[in-house]
């Protein structure tokens, strides 16, 4: 059972020929991710998106872009207003409520001299006539995007109550006939760029606390490394390269350090270890399997899968090591566990009747939920507003599922297998 369970957790596959990777200056990838979404949140809020004036003379259409971001969200009804409105343009408030409107999103583009493009967006409360919020944002023709998706995180924010997610970016692992990729793409799969390229298997990415690197196994050297790619200057940094198995890098809140699982005495145990490799120090010291390990959202903690009552199972212990105690209990199978970033919730993939599949723990009250349909669930991944989950279902694509379990998004890549997502944080 521990020889299966292993091979589960660090997908270890027999290296054959070795293709030195190849990294590569982030070209971008013409073909997107295609993002399917159904179910909707217990409310949704209608609002009205109108058109922004001179919208046209930006190379993204912005409005489409902020649509796109609140649908895809399943808490927002959409009106289509047919309207073009500028930010500078009075409200008739009653108008709008008589459209089924409870808010009201207008704006304009401009571009400037120097080739950037200014544009200015405000929301509107019909209900209470008032103004919610406003911004004035400018960025180059590339980075219209972002600003599209800026905009549709300060609508959920003022509208939901919790920071949007829209203009974060995620990391996943494609592989296309003998080719794994690494690639980042921006959260509603567009903006393709390819982080490094291997004729042998890339697993666990993770991303750095302020979006810059990522840390990922790759089995280029016949064996599992870590390695820490920066993805602003593409340099790599080998984190941990030991005999035996070095997997599942977990970086701590703060960014200084890196949990990692290694068998270096045949055994797999959690280890601790600096951003740049250094300062190696074990955590874990039993005769089972621990692996799979994560730093809580204050870094005092570390979840952690284990062996040690017989199956598998999580378990938490103070980020200095020591005792650790058991947290998942229902199911002879968890793994992979997952923390939120209000420390609240605990997403793991448990066992049940042979399928494996996505559930979520409140830990405040050890109350336990099924998230998904599917049955080959892998590597769950939280947003960093904690309000979704994203997920391998082991199809090819992955699974977006809020944790309430209302909404729920499949993405597919247009060609090739797609696995092991990783949600990064808010940009800053």
């Amino acid at each position: 059972m521990r020889k299966n369970f292993i091979n589960k957790l660090v997908r270890a596959v027999a290296v054959i020929s070795v293709t030195v990777a190849t990294l590569l200056s982030a070209p971008l990838v013409h073909a997107q991710l295609r993002i399917e979404t159904s179910g909707v949140g217990a409310t949704q809020i209608p609002i009205a998106i109108a058109g922004f004036s001179n919208e046209n003379l930006a190379p993204q259409q912005i409005t489409a872009i902020i649509k796109a971001d609140l649908s895809r969200s399943g808490m927002f009804k959409i009106i289509d207003t047919g309207d073009t409105i500028s930010e500078t343009t009075p409200v008739n408030y009653t108008d709008w409520k008589g459209r089924g409107a409870d808010a009201l999103v207008v704006g304009s583009v401009q571009k400037l001299a120097d080739g950037r493009y200014d544009v200015r967006y405000k929301l509107y409360d019909t209900v209470k006539s008032s103004t919610l919020s406003g911004l004035s944002l400018t960025a180059t023709a590339p980075r219209t995007r972002v600003l599209a998706h800026q905009i549709a995180d300060d609508i959920y924010e003022k509208l939901i109550g919790v920071r949007g997610s829209f203009a974060t970016r995620i990391a996943y692992v494609t592989k296309s006939g003998r080719e794994y990729r690494l690639e980042v793409a921006d959260a509603d799969g567009e903006g393709t760029q390819v982080a490094l390229r291997s004729n042998e298997p890339i697993i666990s990415p993770s991303w750095s606390p302020d979006g810059t690197k990522v840390a990922y196994v790759s089995f280029e050297s016949k064996k599992p490394v870590v390695y820490v790619q920066n993805l602003v200057t593409k340099q790599r940094t080998v984190v941990a390269n030991f005999k035996g198995s070095n997997s599942a890098p977990s970086w701590s809140p703060d960014g200084s350090k890196i949990l990692i699982a290694l068998a270096r005495n045949s055994l797999t145990q959690v280890y601790v270890v600096n951003a740049d490799g250094s300062g190696l120090r074990r955590l874990t010291n039993t005769n089972g399997i621990d692996t799979e390990p994560q730093f809580s959202a204050d870094g005092q903690s570390v979840y952690f899968t284990s062996d040690r009552s017989g199956g598998p199972q999580i378990y938490k212990m103070s980020a200095n090591g020591g005792d650790a105690q058991r947290v998942t209990f229902s199911g002879n199978y968890n793994i992979s566990p997952r923390i939120s970033p209000d420390g609240k919730t605990l997403a793991y993939i448990s066992r049940r009747n042979g399928g494996y599949q996505l559930y979520a723990l409140d830990l405040t009250n050890n109350q336990e939920q099924r998230l998904s349909d599917s049955s080959k669930d892998e590597s769950p991944s939280f947003s960093p507003n904690g309000k979704y989950i994203m997920y391998s279902t082991g199809r090819g694509a992955l699974g977006v599922v809020s944790v309430d379990g209302r909404i729920k998004q499949r993405i597919a890549a247009p060609s090739g297998d797609i696995r092991e997502p990783t949600w990064g944080p808010f940009m800053k």
